[in-house]
């Protein structure tokens, strides 16, 4: 097996992106990734530094006025792609091996569409993918034989214990070089799967009117630093339920064999139980390196002595609690929504995304997000799982955003 590979980052000057360029510049040369593609939406000035610093010859920028800036300024060798289509052409761009897909948003549906038909494997961090359009996604990986690698800290948490308990994640069950022609099933050995969560910043306090809560406080995360829609989306505890949603396609397993706990100290990643009573779990100094660094270079353990170590002797308490799901109503509405399955999922993403736009321009109060994911999931059309099309999922995408926006 190739211990080398040629990779495709989309996302490349984001957190997920930054970090798995720090992941190529220190993997031992048994290991040497080659990047041959880099992509962001909008900051061309950081991507041609990327692209000069790793003699990439390929980028793509989502938007048309900053694609007109870099070609302005790039070395003539350097190709500029443009939009949607140009992220498809860099995700199947020849001799990809691996897509990174760290890009925000519906925007990374199309190229890891892409790259999935050309029978590229995918190290997957975007939510939406998998969250609006799970069974199309998943069906598409079945055809095609291709993988997908988690590097969201909590899936890959559950993607490590399922092997280190001999078992085959469904997502990478397409490999039988290194799995065997004939990989143990999974499925009868889970009880369930148990994904942590920090709690965000509302979780721990006695008594709380979300009516009156702030964009200020709502961002002011106790843990963690990152952007202002994933932080709201922590705040009301939607950003766990959407991680439901994936975790139910990566390890095809039904919702009702997954749950949550509220840990806060954000050390053990997530958990999975198995039949026997036995819990495996993994543990690690919360840093998004090492999960990157297991999607890209999976099926392989790398040496890698510039990630973090965890000092367990340092940690001095551990804490675990269930999540208050009448305080956190989006987290009740992922299980719904995918529970209902179909467009539901897609039309839940799309809602939400409307409402804490709202909310953080100040113009509705926290409790109007699930309200107004609500009522859009109860208006969700209603299909057959095989009239669920790339095009279905973007129209109700569309369809349920306009709708969202008119109850404003």
């Amino acid at each position: 097996m190739n211990n080398n590979r040629k990779i495709v980052i989309l996302g490349s000057t984001g957190s997920i992106g930054e970090n798995a360029l720090r992941i190529v510049q220190t993997l031992p040369q048994e290991h040497r990734q080659e990047v041959i593609a880099l992509a962001a939406h909008s900051n061309y000035k950081r991507l041609l530094e990327q692209a000069a610093e790793f003699n990439v010859k390929h980028i793509a920028l989502m938007t048309h006025d900053a694609a007109e800036a870099a070609r302005a300024i790039a070395p003539k060798d350097v190709c500029v792609h443009e939009g949607v289509e140009g992220m498809c052409t860099l995700a199947t761009l020849d001799g990809n091996e691996r897509l990174i897909c760290a890009i925000v948003g519906m925007a990374a549906l199309p190229p890891v569409v892409a790259a999935i038909n050309a029978g590229i494997d995918v190290a997957i961090a975007t939510k939406e993918v998998l969250v609006a359009a799970g069974q199309f996604v998943c069906r598409l990986c079945e055809e095609k034989k291709v993988n997908l690698y988690p590097i969201d800290s909590e899936h890959s948490a559950i993607f490590q214990a399922l092997q280190d308990s001999g078992a085959t994640p469904w997502c990478t069950r397409n490999n039988p070089e290194f799995m065997g022609a004939n990989p143990p099933s999974v499925k009868p050995a889970i009880e369930r799967l148990i994904l942590t969560a920090s709690g965000g910043p509302f979780a721990f306090l006695p008594e709380v009117d979300f009516s009156k809560i702030t964009v200020e406080q709502a961002l002011k995360h106790p843990r963690w630093s990152m952007g202002p829609k994933v932080t709201i989306d922590s705040s009301t505890m939607m950003n766990k339920g959407l991680e439901l949603i994936e975790a139910r396609w990566l390890f095809d397993i039904p919702m009702e064999q997954i749950d949550v706990l509220v840990h806060p100290e954000s050390i053990v990643h997530s958990l999975v139980e198995f039949k026997d009573g036995a819990q495996l779990a993994q543990l690690g100094v919360p840093d998004m390196r090492v999960p990157i660094q297991y999607a890209m270079t999976w099926p392989f353990r790398v040496d890698n002595q510039t990630l973090p170590r965890l000092k367990l002797e340092q940690q001095e308490t551990l804490h675990f609690y269930p999540p208050n799901y009448e305080r956190f109503p989006c987290l009740r509405l992922a299980r719904e929504a995918c529970s209902m399955g179909g467009l539901t999922p897609c039309v839940m993403n799309a809602a939400n995304e409307v409402a804490v736009a709202e909310f953080l321009k100040g113009r509705i109060a926290m409790p109007r997000i699930w309200e107004l994911i609500s009522k859009a999931m109860a208006a969700a059309p209603v299909v057959a799982p095989s009239d669920i099309t790339l095009d279905a999922i973007f129209d109700a995408d569309k369809e349920a955003r306009s709708f969202t926006a008119g109850l404003i």
